[in-house]
């Protein structure tokens, strides 16, 4: 059985997570400057300490700290005094970065495939219109056996579609060359900030964020966001394809003694704001059902109110920093976090919440029945390892140590649709006049020659007119079966967030 996760303490009791309640979820809430991270980095380190794998984004640039042992600053000494904590122990954790860009960390890539229509739609800010043309050109691309890996397979699709949307009318509806344009434009300001990096090949495997040390302790996967976040759709987009990711692929397990995984999405707002509904909704299903998969997903954010009910209602680790009631929305978010927690009688949770100290906390785990425990005010244990960034050279050490190194970094491009439609595009040379020319045999001894012959080639009469062109259609069918018995002659796969139907092909 996994020992408990110490979070804080409330005088003499300690107030722990219970591992095997952790894939229930859980909320980090705060307002700024009031100790979130902190918080999010103690847990973490606590899930590494037990042996579970840990990702989480570093949206600040501050969490690569826990790659370090920490140190004593007069301000921490006073809180484990405070706490009566004398053998406390500074210690690293496993650490892997990550980073969608390839600057300070592996590379994270998604094909454009996998991420399907609906979140790629998402990234790009298409309106309903332009998302169903998108989703019509990888419905094309699915059935004509075209796999889009990267930025130039969408582009070269999209052209072809473009090109010739009067061919597919008939079979897939009306394609709108304004919303092609406006496709093509998104693209382009995807791609300005970065974008064409976060697609392409060798793809992410989810098992790679699943690792432990040698000591058995879970590896602290950490996504550099800093640069990210000036995206921020790009952002919540590509951690939301990572939890559909997992939930695609891991296996049921139901409940175990502690999670496979925990993930922490930070900047929770980001994730639900401006979402469709069917985004909402399957984002619903994905948290609802994944815990079966033995993994905990805790969504950090600034004001509880931006979770939706659907999903806060399935958060049952609640960890609540102080918030400010400066405005009507800010009072509504005080009174929903205190009505949402089960009352402590030593205090009124809703006045409370309002004059928290900074690391100071309103805590309510789950007990062993799963439910959830009387709310606690306590003061969240320090992390062993640095509170505060590395250096750019510590950075490096650890990159270059990990035994990923080099595979992610390489980049693959194998043929895909771009290379598919580039060979039909491309005119079949002409046979060489060598190849036309009929060979005549030596005159006979008398002198005469023999009837001149018809030119043939391959024992087939020329003919004067112009050979009939393929139609895209036809094209695209010789396509595939060039394709069949190579790497693109496997199944499409696309997991519940990105696919088209909302499930798996």
């Amino acid at each position: 059985m996994a020992e408990p996760v110490l979070v804080a303490k409330a005088g003499a009791t300690d107030v722990v997570l219970l591992p095997a309640l952790a894939n229930r979820h859980g909320l980090i809430a705060g307002a700024t400057g009031t100790g979130k991270t902190v918080s999010l980095q103690t847990l973490a380190q606590g899930f590494s300490r037990i042996g579970v794998p840990v990702f989480m984004a570093d949206v600040k640039g501050d969490l690569s700290g826990m790659a370090r042992p920490g140190t004593s600053t007069p301000r921490i000494k006073e809180r484990l005094e405070l706490l009566g904590i004398a053998d406390f122990s500074w210690t690293a954790c496993p650490v892997t970065f990550w980073d969608s860009l390839g600057d300070q960390g592996h590379p994270i890539r998604a094909t454009i495939s996998d991420l399907g229509p609906l979140l790629l739609g998402r990234m790009l800010n298409l309106n309903e219109t332009q998302e169903g043309v998108l989703t019509l050109v990888f419905k094309v691309a699915d059935d004509n056996g075209m796999l889009l890996l990267d930025m130039k397979d969408l582009r070269a699709m999209l052209q072809q579609i473009g090109e010739n949307a009067g061919d597919f009318t008939t079979e897939y509806g009306n394609v709108s060359a304004a919303s092609i344009g406006a496709i093509q434009r998104g693209l382009l300001t995807l791609e300005s900030q970065g974008g064409d990096r976060l697609f392409g090949e060798p793809m992410l495997n989810i098992a790679d964020l699943m690792q432990t040390d040698q000591n058995g302790h879970g590896v602290v996967n950490i996504l550099a966001a800093d640069k990210l976040m000036n995206s921020p759709k790009l952002y919540s987009t590509m951690l939301l394809w990572m939890l559909s990711e997992l939930f695609e692929n891991l296996p049921e397990i139901g409940d175990a003694e502690k999670p496979r995984l925990v993930f922490f999405f930070d900047e929770a707002h980001l994730l639900f704001s401006e979402a469709p509904k069917a985004l909402l909704e399957k984002i619903e299903q994905v948290v609802r059902l994944i815990r079966s998969k033995g993994v905990g997903v805790y969504f950090v954010t600034q004001n509880p109110l931006d979770v939706p009910d659907t999903v806060l209602s399935q958060l049952g680790n609640r960890v609540q920093h102080a918030l400010r009631a400066f405005t009507p929305r800010d009072q509504k978010a005080v009174k929903s976090a205190a009505e949402t927690m089960r009352a402590n009688p030593a205090f009124k949770t809703g006045e409370v919440i309002s004059e928290l100290a900074v690391g100071e906390a309103l805590i309510s785990m789950l007990d062993d029945k799963g439910r959830p425990n009387v709310v606690e005010r306590a003061y969240v244990v320090p992390p062993a390892s640095q509170i505060g960034p590395i250096t750019a050279a510590e950075r490096a050490g650890v990159i270059k140590a990990s035994l990923l190194y080099g595979h992610y970094e390489k980049t693959v491009d194998r043929d895909s649709a771009f290379e598919m439609l580039k060979q039909r595009n491309t005119p079949e040379p002409e046979p060489e006049p060598e190849q036309l020319r009929v060979r005549v045999p030596p005159p006979p001894a008398s002198g005469r020659r023999p009837a001149a012959s018809t030119p043939q080639t391959g024992g087939v009469p020329r003919g004067g007119g112009s050979r009939r062109s393929d139609t895209v259609a036809e094209a695209m069918t010789k396509s595939v079966v060039r394709s069949v018995g190579s790497s693109l002659g496997r199944e499409i796969v696309r997991g519940i967030l990105g696919s088209i139907l909302g499930r798996r092909r």
